[in-house]
C-alpha cells in the first residue's frame, strides 16, 4: 500500500470516526406506551450473532426474515436519531428503542405477516417502501434510519429494510464493496416477496454504497427477463450514491426504461465521495457529479443538496428537516417535472437545468426551500 493512499483511508477513518455514537439494538417493550412505534420487516444476508442477541457482521448465504417494531421517541429534532448511552438508563422519550422482535421461521412465514399487513391496506395504499443502507452501517443503525425516516416522511405502505453485512467499520471500505456484491441476490429476493405478497408498487431508497447494490441488483432482475416485477418497480431514490459514474451508466442501460421518478440527490462537497473517488482512482462518483451532461442521455433528476451539507455531507437528505420535507412531497416534484417550466416555479426553489433526458435541480438555501413548501 503506498503512502498516499494510507494518508486517504486514515483521512476517511477520521472523518467516520467525526460521527455520531453507533448504534445498537436495544430491547424495551414498555416504550411502545411513550413513543410512535414503526414496524420495520426485514430481510437480511448478515449471520445471527448469539452474542449481540441480533444480526452481526458476518455474512449468511441463507437469507433470514425478521420484523423490528421501533419506538421513535417524541422529544427529538426532525431528522435525528439518538441512541442510549453505554452506561445510560434507555429513555423512551429521547432514544430510539426496540419494542418487539420476530425473527420468521422461514420465507413463507415472513411473506404471511407481510401480507397481512399489506392487505389491511386500502388498495392504491399498498406500497412497500424498501430502504437499503450504505457503507459501515451496523444492523440496529440500519433499522433506526429507516424507522426514522418512515416517520419524519410519514411513508405511505408498509417500510421494509435489507440489511446487508457490512462490517460496521470505517477501514472496512474493500470489505464492504465485496459484500455490498455479495449480498445481490439477497435483495432482488426480498423484491420479490413484497411483490409477490401483494405490494401494488415498490419504492427503492439507497444510501451511499447501498445505491451501487440496489443498481446491481436491477440490472440483475432485467438481465432474468422479469417484466412483470419491473412494472412493479414505482421509483427509485439514491441518497449520496457511491457509485463509479461509468458503471451507473451501463447498469442503468441495462435496465432499459428506469422506474419514474428515478431521483439522485448528491452534492460535490461530499466529503467521503470526495474520498471514495481518490482511493478508486475515478475523479468524481456518483453522488458528487458535477456534470449532469454525463448522465444526460438518461432519465433522472440529479438533486444538488450542498446548501444543505452539514459535517461530511454525506447524508443531507436524512439529516435536513427541510429536505425531509421536500422528500416527502417526491410526487409533486416528479409531476412537476412532467409539466412546463412555469410548474417548476415555488415547488423547487432554486436552479433548474434541462441536458436531454436528465435533469439537475440546484437547490437554494434552507429558507428559500421551506418557504417553496409553505407556499
Amino acid at each position: 500500500m503506498t503512502f498516499h493512499r494510507l494518508f486517504l483511508i486514515l483521512g476517511l477513518t477520521a472523518a467516520l470516526a467525526a460521527c455520531a455514537q453507533r448504534g445498537k439494538i436495544t430491547l424495551l417493550p414498555v416504550a411502545a406506551e411513550v413513543g410512535q412505534v414503526e414496524r420495520i420487516f426485514i430481510g437480511t444476508t448478515r449471520a445471527f450473532d448469539p452474542e449481540l442477541g441480533s444480526f452481526g457482521t458476518g455474512r449468511s448465504e441463507k437469507e433470514a426474515w425478521a420484523r423490528y417494531d421501533i419506538s421513535v421517541p417524541p422529544d427529538r429534532k426532525l431528522g435525528t436519531i439518538t441512541f442510549p448511552g453505554r452506561h445510560a438508563k434507555p429513555d423512551p422519550q429521547k432514544h430510539f428503542l426496540t419494542t418487539s422482535v420476530m425473527i420468521h421461521e422461514n420465507a413463507a412465514a415472513f411473506s404471511r405477516e407481510l401480507r397481512a399487513t399489506l392487505t389491511a391496506l386500502p388498495r392504491g395504499k399498498r406500497d412497500a417502501v424498501i430502504y437499503v443502507h450504505g457503507f459501515n452501517n451496523t444492523f440496529a443503525e440500519g433499522i433506526y434510519r429507516i424507522a426514522q425516516l418512515s416517520n419524519d416522511l410519514d411513508m405511505p405502505g408498509v417500510t421494509l429494510h435489507y440489511s446487508w453485512p457490512s462490517v460496521g467499520n470505517p477501514l472496512g471500505y474493500v470489505a464492504d464493496r465485496d459484500s455490498a456484491m455479495f449480498a445481490r441476490d439477497g435483495l432482488e429476493l426480498l423484491i420479490r416477496e413484497a411483490a409477490a405478497s401483494g405490494a401494488e408498487r415498490i419504492v427503492l431508497v439507497a444510501h451511499s454504497m447501498g445505491s451501487a447494490l440496489t443498481m446491481e441488483t436491477l440490472r440483475q432482475i432485467a438481465i432474468r427477463g422479469d417484466a412483470r416485477l419491473k412494472q412493479k418497480l414505482d421509483a427509485v431514490i439514491l441518497i449520496s450514491p457511491d457509485v463509479d459514474v461509468d458503471l451507473f451508466r451501463t447498469q442503468a442501460k441495462s435496465f432499459g426504461p428506469l422506474p419514474q421518478p428515478f431521483l439522485i440527490f448528491g452534492s460535490d462537497r461530499d466529503t467521503l465521495l470526495g474520498l471514495s473517488a481518490r482511493l478508486t482512482g475515478q475523479p468524481e462518483r456518483l453522488g458528487n457529479l458535477r456534470d449532469v451532461s454525463r448522465v444526460a442521455d438518461l432519465k433522472v433528476t440529479f438533486v444538488d443538496t450542498q446548501a444543505f451539507n452539514a459535517g461530511a455531507g454525506h447524508f443531507n437528505v436524512g439529516d435536513s428537516p427541510a429536505l425531509l420535507q421536500l422528500l416527502s412531497r417526491i410526487r409533486d416534484v416528479d409531476a412537476a417535472f412532467g409539466a412546463d417550466q412555469k410548474g417548476r416555479v415555488g415547488l423547487l426553489p432554486g436552479v433548474v437545468l434541462t441536458v436531454q433526458s436528465a435533469t439537475q435541480v440546484v437547490l437554494a438555501p434552507v429558507g428559500a426551500v421551506a418557504q417553496g413548501l409553505t407556499e
